[in-house]
């Protein structure tokens, strides 16, 4: 399957995740408290991180994708960040970047 990714900041993480989840109609699949939450769609991988000093920017777009070996990103002719990754190499990342996930769809 193939996703469609997009990153966001945001303000205030918790207010997002209501306000995200009602316009998803889901749950987020991961929640890092304070720091961090990921949707799965069918078609979309959606993900928020709180930054207040740049809520609301584009972070960076890509593709989820199966058997996507690793992760890549490179920068476009207008200067947007582009990755491409696997759910499991996402998952990885997370932990990683974020911490431990208290709730976990996939993660």
């Amino acid at each position: 399957m193939k996703r469609f990714h997009i990153a966001l900041a945001v303000a205030n993480l918790d207010a997002s995740i209501t306000d995200y989840t009602r316009r998803l109609g889901q749950s987020p699949a991961a929640i890092v408290p304070g720091r961090y939450a990921m949707w799965r769609t069918d078609l979309l991988n959606f993900s928020i991180n709180e930054n207040p000093q740049r809520a609301g920017q584009l972070r960076h777009v890509g593709f989820e994708e199966d058997g996507t070996e690793g992760f890549t990103s490179t920068v476009d002719v207008n200067g947007i960040e582009w990755e491409q990754f696997s759910a499991q190499e996402q998952d990885r990342r997370i932990v990683e970047m974020y911490g431990v996930p208290v709730r976990s769809g996939s993660v």
